[in-house]
């Protein structure tokens, strides 16, 4: 098999992706720890969680929103269980599985740092882009996470952190 190296242009883009996103995601990171002392990831469990119906979803569910494994999953609701911010529940309908719920000061957690949180990405993402560079950004990305998700084509990849061993994700609970 011979390697389609990067041309030029593809190379330029790329490094500016990494770039971009390690220097966004360290922003972000830095805010939510001076703010909450949470890294992005807790965040985004408790604003997943937030969004859910009845604040709570199935751990699987929440894996794959978040596209990461569900041992890091277990381990991020962990901690914010010992902070108090979520609670683990048996899962009504199987009792293998879990269910995250937003407790009452997780989500109070989650109103306080919430404009903080905006503010920064808005100061550090939105407000360097055009109205059409927004739209840009949203389809490039869909047509990406897409294209990922599906397998390009091929079969829909199983291996996917968050589908391994795993039923598909219906309703969240």
């Amino acid at each position: 098999m011979t390697t389609r190296w990067l041309t030029p242009e593809e190379q330029r883009a790329w490094r500016a992706y990494v770039a971009g996103y390690l220097l966004l995601e360290d922003a972000i990171d830095r805010q939510l720890q001076q703010e909450a002392g949470m890294p992005h990831l807790y965040y985004s469990i408790l604003a997943h969680l937030s969004e859910a119906p009845q604040r709570r979803l199935r751990m699987t569910c929440l894996a794959e929103k978040l596209k990461i494994t569900r041992s890091r999953l277990t381990y991020a609701v962990a901690r914010l269980e010992k902070d108090g911010l979520v609670r683990r529940e048996e899962c009504p309908r199987d009792k293998r599985g879990s269910v995250a719920a937003l407790t009452q000061e997780g989500m109070a957690v989650l109103e306080r740092t919430a404009p903080g949180h905006v503010d920064t990405v808005r100061a550090s993402l939105f407000d360097r882009l055009t109205p059409e560079q927004v739209g840009q950004l949203e389809e490039i990305f869909t047509q990406v996470a897409k294209g990922l998700q599906e397998g390009g084509g091929e079969a829909v990849p199983e291996d996917l952190p968050w589908r391994r061993r795993s039923s598909p994700c219906t309703d969240g609970r």
